[in-house]
């Protein structure tokens, strides 16, 4: 299963983005042999400033068609890393070939777009930067993997 992350803004240089770059390497490297995987992030930017509905079109055309739609939004469900990993390996299992995270702007997800995602997950009650959300997101894939294939790296 293939993993876009959707994501309105870029991601310069720096700390987040090598943590970013880390922690997807580390996931198709673990991944490949469960079906999951690569993962690339697809970086949209609004640059007329139309807000909302305008990132949401942008957003909808980097999901691939027939993609598995999951969103980030603090109204999604706050999940174990153990659960989204089961999560994950169902969504595997029942043969969807793309899986799209989409990370909305300053502002959030459209509510028409939120409300055509198969899922919403949320990192918590707090709002987070798109910076911190893609790696949190990025770490999490990482562990859903090393945690679907017995490896070491997640301890309870």
């Amino acid at each position: 299963m293939r993993v876009h992350i959707c994501a309105m803004g870029r991601l310069r240089a720096g700390p987040e983005k090598s943590l970013v770059d880390d922690y997807l390497t580390r996931f198709d490297r673990t991944g490949r042999g469960l079906g999951l995987g690569p993962a690339r992030v697809v970086e949209m930017e609004d640059k007329k400033g139309g807000g909302m509905a305008a990132e949401a079109v942008l957003l909808q055309r980097a999901i691939p068609q027939g993609a598995m739609i999951c969103v980030l939004d603090e109204r999604g469900k706050v999940e174990t890393s153990p659960a989204f990993a089961e999560r994950l390996g169902n969504w595997r299992d029942a043969g969807r070939g793309d899986l799209a995270f989409v990370i909305g702007g300053a502002d959030g997800i459209d509510p028409n777009l939120r409300a055509q995602a198969d899922h919403a997950l949320s990192f918590g009650k707090m709002v987070w930067p798109h910076m911190l959300v893609r790696v949190m997101l990025a770490e999490q894939l990482y562990r859903a993997a090393a945690i679907l294939s017995g490896g070491p790296y997640h301890r309870v």
